[in-house]
């Protein structure tokens, strides 16, 4: 059967996207049509786009999200706001997809593929990898950073009952400890709830929770979070959790619902209650609201942080893999 590929923009890869969603494994919320758009509009200014999509007969087998400087290629995105990124194929079509797609950046006059973070199941792991060996080309893929997640149980007590006693004794004592300073709220607005004013309640208790969070909020940034935010909502998996002491915002999260994997995305909480835990118990109550709604995975995402290994998080390693095409 003949492949061919295409030429693609932002624009036709979202109106394609809900037309092929069945049919790709699309891996995770940051490759997204929607993800890749709001990226590209505010920080793809330095690259040219190169989307390509692989077809058999009229058939999409697979798409490229990737971005271009110079001979080298690269996915849309970056590891600061993207957790993890890979190509999206159609199972089982991997050898195929790259087998057309690498002639063609080699035409392109494309030399070198750097691509991260990528996870253990990702197809450039999976595939690409041994495809491009099998070309001869030059292949390095080492260890970047580490992502966590946790396997959700049925119920609230199974959770506590999975963690070590220790921690499972600090979560009920924070949690009656924060109760006991006042009227507790935890309450989630999904999609359209979210208001501009929800938005930079969550920026505000972001920047002020740590001096690395404020100086990573830049005015460039925030603009991404808000865009995201508008994106997100449309698509249907947004959520803003926020957790009130007295009717006051103390710790707030922006996560994500996707295939029933929750992807806690970033957080913050106001430091004058970090005495009560306020940031800890934020993703605790979280956790709890998601078991409930009998979601399956909760997924920390990318960073090695404490908390995650406290609350039960499971180690997984993420991957920068570098591929030249000079020796083939």
């Amino acid at each position: 059967m003949g492949y061919s590929i295409s030429m693609e923009n932002l624009d036709s890869l979202a109106s394609a996207g809900t037309k092929l969603g069945s049919n790709l494994r699309w891996g995770s919320v940051f490759v997204l049509p929607i993800w890749l758009e709001v990226w590209w509009r505010i920080f793809g200014a330095s690259a040219d786009l190169l989307l390509r999509m692989v077809k058999q007969e009229d058939t999409v087998i697979g798409i490229a999200p990737l971005k271009v400087e110079g001979e080298r290629a690269s996915f849309i995105g970056d590891s600061d706001v993207c957790d993890y990124l890979d190509f999206v194929i159609m199972p089982g079509k991997e050898q195929d997809f790259f087998n057309v797609l690498l002639d063609h950046l080699k035409d392109e006059g494309i030399n070198h593929l750097g691509l991260e973070p990528l996870t253990p199941d990702s197809t450039v792991i999976r595939s690409l990898v041994d495809i491009a060996n099998d070309r001869g080309y030059e292949v390095s893929c080492n260890p970047v950073d580490v992502s966590l997640e946790l396997s959700l149980p049925n119920t609230w007590d199974k959770y506590l009952e999975s963690l070590s006693v220790k921690q499972r004794h600090e979560v009920r004592r924070k949690l009656r400890r924060l109760e006991e300073a006042g009227d507790i709220d935890y309450h989630v607005l999904q999609d359209s709830e979210v208001t501009l004013k929800d938005v930079d309640i969550f920026i505000r208790l972001f920047r002020e929770s740590r001096r690395d969070k404020a100086n990573f909020m830049t005015p460039q940034m925030a603009s991404f979070f808000k865009l995201l935010v508008t994106a997100t909502a449309q698509a249907k998996i947004l959520r803003l959790g926020f957790l009130k002491l007295n009717a006051v915002p103390v710790a707030a999260l922006i996560y994500f619902d996707y295939n029933d994997t929750i992807y806690l995305y970033n957080s913050g909480y106001d430091p004058q209650y970090s005495y009560l835990s306020a940031g800890l118990i934020s993703k605790v109550l979280c956790i709890k609201d998601n078991i409930e709604k009998g979601k399956e995975k909760f997924d920390f995402l990318k960073g090695a942080e404490v908390y995650k290994y406290r609350l039960g998080g499971q180690e997984i390693p993420l991957y920068r893999c570098e591929i030249a095409f000079t020796n083939s």
